[in-house]
């Protein structure tokens, strides 16, 4: 890897970890429906939100943030530890869309007057060496990590598209165009050769991910 690239990986994971991110697609947006039918402002749906689904939705949305930063790291060290370039490109392709996700949930938590995680520094730094060493079992190992990562993501925002208030219009738009690039990209590495997981790792990883969520809800 050459000096310019490796400036630009730690540009990356710095802006990763202090929610200075930029997107390439605008923030989804869901206009909510008024009783009449009628649409209304998705600003304007904040306001119907009470103190305490407006905490709920902030806790969700930096969940969802928090598994950005991950991403973010998780993609930067498979990419690391390949050698094949169709892969490096694979995983920076999917790295572009996932620092989507984490400009916009970056941005409704600014809507929400909330906050990132005061712990992302950690999740970063764990998933960056999580990564690498799925990198180094092989690339087909390496898409298969990346397959059961987004899988697993997936059904977590599915949880979230139950969980958040009805009236949040503007998370669920976020979260529910998350859930549909997560699939797209757990389908691309199995087509790129990515194995199944046996299930003591799989289990493990569910282990990991549910300790991380419950506790990025807090703080």
């Amino acid at each position: 890897m050459t000096l310019d690239e490796l400036i630009s990986e730690f540009d990356r994971g710095l802006r990763s970890m202090t929610g200075v991110s930029r997107m390439s697609r605008p923030i989804p947006e869901a206009p909510p429906v008024q009783a009449d039918g009628a649409e209304s402002p998705a600003d304007a749906a904040d306001t119907t939100l009470s103190v305490e689904e407006k905490a709920h939705s902030a806790a969700l949305m930096r969940v969802n943030h928090v598994g950005e930063v991950c991403a973010q790291a998780l993609y930067q060290a498979q990419k690391l530890a390949t050698e094949s370039t169709a892969l490096k490109r694979g995983f920076e392709d999917a790295a572009r869309e996932e620092e989507d996700h984490l400009a916009w949930t970056m941005q409704r938590l600014r809507d929400l007057d909330s906050r990132p995680s005061l712990l992302n520094p950690l999740w970063y730094t764990g998933s960056l060496a999580l990564g690498f060493i799925a990198g180094r079992f092989g690339d087909r190992v390496s898409l298969g990590f990346m397959a059961e990562t987004e899988r697993q993501v997936e059904k977590h925002l599915d949880s979230h598209m139950t969980s958040l208030p009805v009236n949040d219009h503007a998370s669920r738009a976020i979260v529910e165009q998350m859930r549909i690039d997560e699939a797209a990209h757990a389908v691309a590495a199995i087509n790129a050769g990515g194995v199944e997981l046996p299930f003591p790792v799989r289990a493990l990883m569910r282990a990991t991910s549910k300790v991380m969520t419950r506790t990025a809800y807090y703080i």
